[in-house]
């Protein structure tokens, strides 16, 4: 049988990607997080982390913490079903999520939140790029994730959850700075423009369809989805904004996008383990049904 405080400790520290941190997590010293991986490792027989900054999972140790994962949800489950199991109460279980920070922002905050609400579960929600949060999903880190990766890694299901339209826009004193011959290869190569992080290439995808070509944008780094825009409102730079975010601004005058009908569509999906758990099977009918609320059919 497996050491269920070891998978435990192994899961904490694939999720805070250290030592330290995961032993403040567990109330427990390093040494005793290490312990108990070592131990592990002696049992399976290989090494389950790569020790840097941050720790990562490897093959084997991506799978056990999946694995403690689904376990988790499922004991939760069979506390609800048989009360006696838990007499103090049905405890709440941690639930992994990665999601790009534009749909945090927008649509899928509601809708984790009304699940959160009537579901005994604690949400520990994951940032990255939405072209990047699918590696979240492999590293074991989380159980689900919103993506713009279709297919889904191995023990996942993947379903379409539609498309989020972007607009290029920019305060009207920037355009008349920077654009005011036009938008097209030579002036986005001068004009800064603004990007979420390194990860986000939304900006130089929209120029390249535009101008045919690749155009090295000059960039702003702005890693905040309302700062972005606030970003945008003070003159900082031109940026692709969710089009339900700034669609107050266009309305009002102090946004204009660059070039009219030039929309972006980024296609999202829903990816989460197969694990039988009705945890994630609630979970997935909040979030595609505001989803289907909020984005452009697939």
């Amino acid at each position: 049988m497996l050491d269920y405080a070891a998978l435990c400790a192994l899961a904490a520290v694939v999720r805070e990607g250290s030592f330290e941190r995961a032993a403040q997590t567990l109330f427990v010293t390093p040494s005793a997080v290490s312990q108990r991986i070592r131990s592990l490792e002696e049992r399976v027989g290989c090494a389950l982390v790569v020790r840097g900054q941050p720790c990562r999972p490897t093959d084997t140790g991506r799978r056990l913490c999946q694995h403690v994962d689904r376990v988790r949800l499922l004991e939760q489950e069979l506390q609800g079903a048989l009360p006696a199991l838990a007499p103090e109460g049905l405890t709440r279980v941690a639930l992994p999520i990665a999601v790009n920070a534009d749909s945090l922002a927008t649509w899928f905050a509601p809708a984790v939140a009304a699940f959160a609400a009537a579901a005994p579960v604690l949400v520990e929600l994951s940032v990255d790029d939405q072209d990047h949060t699918a590696t979240w999903l492999r590293s074991g880190a989380v159980l689900a994730a919103v993506t713009g990766t279709a297919r889904p890694p191995a023990g996942f299901n993947s379903r379409s959850l539609g498309a989020m339209r972007y607009l290029a826009a920019a305060s009207p004193a920037y355009l008349a700075r920077h654009f005011a011959d036009g938008v097209g290869a030579g002036s986005l190569a001068r004009a800064p423009s603004l990007v979420f992080n390194t990860k986000d290439d939304l900006q130089s995808r929209w120029a390249r369809r535009l101008c045919h070509r690749d155009v090295e944008l000059p960039r702003h780094t702005v890693p905040a989805a309302h700062a972005f825009v606030t970003a945008a409102l003070a003159g900082m730079g031109w940026g692709l904004h969710p089009e339900v975010l700034i669609a107050p601004y266009l309305a009002q005058g102090s946004l204009i996008e660059l070039v009219p009908d030039t929309a972006f569509d980024v296609p999202l999906y829903w990816q989460h383990a197969r694990a039988a758990s009705s945890l994630i099977d609630g979970l997935s009918r909040e979030v595609m049904d505001a989803a289907a609320r909020a984005l452009r059919p697939p």
